[in-house]
């Protein structure tokens, strides 16, 4: 079984990844002993995935060890906030608080259009050095309340135009069919 590392540590995404990647063996940072802190400066998802997969490339480069690198960034896109909160999604109103970064994209958005969108940006760096990446959109629109499961982001305020429900209310299987990162990871892995 070949070797992909997710250079990740939040235990929903690398659910998400292992169960698509599942002829893969999936390690996350903590795997590999990477403890360092990766600053996600770029404007676009794009820079800030490369960002993630280089330095996690370098860091087993350095060790000598030839494993696939891939990140991921994601984002929810709102159009009557130009695309806000965008790359900055997690730290919305305050550093990774889901419940206050969704309170204030309601209050944001009250009385606007609901529509968005969340996109995710997978990169991949190959152990030569090469790297491609691949983008996976999903469309719907906020609701006016969290409905659902309401531990991870932004899922229970976001309808889906595919699932006919929030994220919040859908199971792991439902949302992987549509999600943004299943369909970024999918053409991943025909690439593959």
């Amino acid at each position: 079984m070949r070797t992909i590392v997710f250079a990740s540590n939040n235990k929903h995404k690398i659910e998400e990844v292992k169960q698509i990647l599942n002829d893969y063996e999936i390690l996350c940072l903590n795997d590999i002993g990477f403890t360092k802190d990766i600053i996600e400066d770029g404007k676009t998802f794009e820079e800030n995935a490369l960002i993630k997969a280089k330095e996690v490339h370098e860091y087993l480069k350095n060790k000598n060890l030839k494993y696939i690198v891939i990140a991921d960034d994601t984002g929810l896109c709102v159009n009557a906030l130009n695309g806000a909160p965008g790359v900055l999604s997690a730290r919305y109103a305050s550093d990774h608080d889901d419940k206050v970064n969704r309170l204030k994209l309601l209050e944001d958005i009250k009385d606007k259009d609901r529509s968005a969108y969340f996109e995710c940006v997978i990169a991949v760096y190959y152990p030569d050095g090469n790297y491609k990446t691949f983008s996976g959109i999903t469309k719907g629109e906020i609701t006016k309340e969290e409905i659902g499961d309401t531990s991870f982001g932004y899922d229970c305020i976001f309808y889906s135009n595919d699932l006919n429900k929030t994220f919040g209310e859908a199971s792991k299987e439902e949302k992987n069919s549509v999600s943004h990162r299943a369909r970024a990871l999918e053409k991943m892995k025909n690439e593959l």
